[in-house]
């Protein structure tokens, strides 16, 4: 109790002087200049100090006592001293930064020493194991992925990406991002940092830290629709790990000029701030008139006041200009003996332009605002919230080239140049909330169970334009809607002529979809040896549609229950075996962008006595695979079986009088020529099944391979249609269907050369692709298969400047990204050859 020991900076003082055989006192000087600080400290603790009645202490400064001699040091003594010499540098070492540190713009989700490969997803509560153990085929398209393909849209990442199509936007839905997933319309399945991205837009990747596609029903996980899967894309975040200021500025061949920033700044250690920007100037390799200019900006905060309190934000705005294109004609010869295919392979010049320039434009913008709290109630518990409030808009008129008319010679043959126009708001406020407990229970599962609640209101507003008609006052004039009857398909000469100025009709389509959901998911794991995952969603769906000025209205309210099952087996650690089985549904309207019962939307307009408004589409699908973890866990392989169905399709059937279309819920008028009218009907079924094989990560330390190959076989089921019936649509049973590449392959690899220089390359494969809409496909229309070949080369100048070569297209491959499938079809034509150059700068 009364012993006094010396302060411990004093004593620290003291072992280090021992160590280095100086045991010299602390001098009278140095024990003065202490007292004197202590003296200052206490005057300045206020009035209570000074008026203190302590008597005054009086220290006696220890006297100096003389230096022993130097000796020298025993080995013991040097032993000790270089033992902790290097102590003292291994420490040291792994204070500091190491060359293999992963930076702070790094992508979070992929493996650091692999940045092809992702560890994880995004939705670490619905997806709470590594993807090597979640039993679910899943596609992530990385950071590096991204910069590699020089991917600079979600359309440019997507189709070079195995099991995936594109599709375009038929029966007048938009033109926008329309993708095909496992042989399923996926347009409105598309998602931002896991919440519904409802406005069909044309999204850009300068905001996207990387590309998740989820394959394979899932809305247990989503909600409605998701047969065919899901695309996530993951934004930039702000990060406390450390400032960055990057710039990459890209030129091209085809007129590309583009400047992309991104800057993080850590405030103080609890908050950071992340911005970026877009610029691009740009037209389209092969395409005469095509342009495709961008502007942009972000902004993404983080903010983690306590050890359990974190909240982000996010602000994304973006716009999109230029002058579209609607692809080029298709030539299908009247005798069936003689194959078709788009007119450019039939000698038209590939860069013919059938829009007008002086009319047709498209501006596609979003505003997206994001906030999302998560609070860590206990070590177990984890409560999160996020609100998203966003706004799109689709605003175009272009020009389908369509109904050519053959003549001898062909290249005399002209086609109708026929207007399309939308003007599209959709504003979406989204709610989630979540909680996540973590447990185990008496077995020995170590359980993450997730409850979450979600609110989404969805309105959109889809008008057109009039006042399409120039004052042409030679040859064919326009049609009253805008049309051009006479423009040759070998040589369109009306590309110039001067418009006024289109208005909108003003009176839109409104479409308000209201759904609140409920959904429970646990993931079980038992000693990494065996996982079991099952979820359940409810969704209160409910869909409301009118026209401006007319009395027509339609509403319709479906009640959907999803699940999910999955068994997960670990014969090793690197490995995982697993068998999964998922419903999903597709409610009408539910893709959010047609007025067309034919396309699956809610026509508001409907005459008396229709019964167009279908219970959902039911979809289940089966899934037996394996994913493993190869050199030294730095590559992942994935195989999958899977199939898909779907019960309660639409199909189209054409009736010739009225007493066949009553019983069909639909009305008997044919618009003249046609005696026959195409009615829609529900009740029929196909089945999609296939492999789906994925490689990501290094297979050496500088050998990097992303890539996947899917095999898929489609075939219609069961049909309403009478079998007899020799028309389009009908004796549907056993056909293929369209808008699927039942082969598709994609490779990205490249190769270290040195500590400056990389080279890589990317190879893309699809075959063939049939025209069709709804339920089978139409085998007299096609778009031939197509390799497409692209490589770069990229050189370290330094640690802050990089510069990449891109050529895209290298053998400037004439081929097609997707038919327009209709009595008079047209395809759009992908870009050809182009070359870039990157330079980046980073700081």
């Amino acid at each position: 109790m009364g012993s006094v020991r010396t302060p411990r900076s004093l004593r620290s003082a003291a072992v280090r002087k021992s160590f280095d055989n100086n045991f010299e006192a602390a001098s009278g000087k140095t024990v003065s200049a202490v007292a004197s600080l202590i003296a200052v400290a206490s005057v300045s603790t206020g009035a209570q100090a000074q008026q203190s009645s302590l008597p005054p202490v009086t220290v006696d400064a220890p006297k100096e006592r003389p230096r022993p001699t130097a000796s020298k040091p025993s080995p013991e003594q040097v032993r000790a001293r270089t033992a902790l010499r290097r102590a003292a540098q291994r420490q040291q070492a792994a204070q500091a930064p190491s060359a293999n540190a992963v930076a702070p713009d790094a992508d979070p989700y992929a493996n650091p020493a692999a940045p092809y490969m992702a560890n994880r997803v995004q939705a670490s509560g619905k997806f709470p194991e590594p993807i090597l153990n979640t039993p679910k085929s899943i596609t992530v398209l990385t950071k590096d992925v991204l910069e590699d393909k020089n991917a600079t849209t979600l359309k440019q990442a997507i189709l070079s990406t195995a099991g995936v199509t594109l599709g375009t936007g038929e029966g007048g839905n938009a033109f926008g991002d329309r993708f095909f997933i496992r042989g399923f319309d996926a347009r409105n399945d598309i998602f931002i940092d896991g919440v519904r991205d409802a406005g069909v837009s044309v999204r850009e990747n300068f905001f996207t830290e990387q590309v998740e596609i989820l394959r394979g029903p899932a809305s247990s996980f989503a909600g409605r629709g998701t047969a065919g899967g899901a695309i996530n894309i993951v934004t930039k975040q702000a990060t406390t790990a450390g400032n960055f200021y990057n710039m990459d500025t890209t030129f091209g061949t085809d007129q590309t000029k583009r400047v992309v920033l991104d800057v993080n700044q850590v405030i103080n250690p609890t908050w950071a701030v992340r911005a970026g920007g877009l610029f691009q100037d740009a037209d389209v390799a092969g395409r005469s008139y095509v342009t495709d200019n961008r502007n942009g900006a972000f902004v993404a905060t983080t903010w983690t006041p306590t050890d359990t309190v974190k909240v982000t934000g996010n602000y994304i705005h973006t716009e999109l200009t230029g002058i579209p294109d609607f692809g080029v004609p298709y030539y299908r010869p009247s005798t069936s003996t003689t194959a078709g295919g788009p007119f450019p392979d039939f000698g038209v010049n590939r860069n013919n332009f059938y829009g007008f320039v002086n009319r047709d434009f498209f501006r596609t913008g979003q505003d997206i605002g994001t906030i999302n709290a998560e609070i860590q109630i206990t070590p177990d518990l984890l409560l999160t919230n996020k609100i998203r409030e966003s706004r799109s808009t689709q605003n175009y008129i272009g020009t389908l080239p369509e109904a050519p008319k053959l003549v001898d010679p062909l290249s005399a043959s002209t086609l109708s140049a026929n207007p399309q126009s939308r003007f599209q708001v959709t504003d979406v406020f989204a709610n989630q909330t979540e909680a996540t407990y973590k447990f185990i229970d008496d077995a020995g599962f170590r359980h993450t169970l997730l409850g979450g609640v979600e609110y989404d209101r969805e309105r959109s507003s889809i008008d057109s334009y009039t006042g399409l008609s120039s004052e042409l006052t030679t040859g064919t004039p326009f049609s009253g809607s805008g049309s051009k009857t006479d423009v040759s398909v070998f040589a369109p000469q009306y590309t110039n002529l001067p418009f006024g100025i289109p208005s909108l009709t003003g009176k839109p389509t409104k479409i308000g979809i209201d759904t609140v959901s409920g959904y429970v998911l646990d993931t079980a794991n038992y000693r990494d040896l065996v996982i079991l995952n099952g979820g359940f969603r409810y969704d209160d769906y409910s869909i409301k549609t009118s026209t401006v000025g007319s009395p027509g209205q339609q509403s319709a309210e479906f009640l959907i229950p999803n699940f999910n099952l999955g068994l997960t087996l670990k014969p090793a650690p690197n490995g995982s075996v697993y068998v999964a089985y998922a419903t999903s549904a597709n409610p009408v309207g539910a893709e959010f962008d047609g007025t067309s019962t034919a396309y699956g939307g809610l026509n508001p307009n409907l005459p008396g006595g229709n019964n167009q408004i279908f219970g959902p589409e039911k979809n289940k699908a089966v899934e037996i695979g394996t994913k493993w973890e190869l050199f030294d866990r730095h590559l992942l392989l994935t195989a999958a079986l899977f199939q898909t169905t779907k019960e309660n399709a639409r199909e189209a059937r054409n009736v010739g009088s009225a007493a066949a279309a009553a019983p069909l819920g639909c009305s008997y008028a044919p618009v003249a020529p046609a005696t026959t009218v195409s009615c829609i009907t529900a009740g029929a079924a196909y089945r999609i099944r296939g492999i789906d094989l994925g490689v990501g990560g290094k297979i050496t330390d500088k050998w990097s391979v992303f890539g996947g190959l899917v095999l898929m076989q489609s075939e219609v089921t069961k049909s309403l249609a009478p079998p007899a019936n020799t028309n389009l649509y009908n004796s549907n049973v056993g056909l293929p269907l369209a808008n699927i590449a039942h082969q598709s392959f994609s490779l990205l690899s490249k190769y270290q050369l040195n500590d400056t220089w990389e080279l890589g390359g990317q190879a893309v494969y699809r075959s063939k692709i049939y025209g069709g809409t709804l339920l089978a496909a139409n085998q007299g229309t096609s778009i031939p298969s197509y390799w497409r070949f692209d490589v770069f080369a990229e050189a370290k100048i330094n640690k802050n400047w990089q510069v990449k070569l891109f050529v895209n297209n290298i053998f400037d491959k004439r081929y097609y990204d997707a038919l327009y499938q209709s009595a008079a079809p047209f395809v759009l034509e992908a870009p050809g050859r182009a070359a870039y150059v990157v330079i980046s700068a980073r700081y």
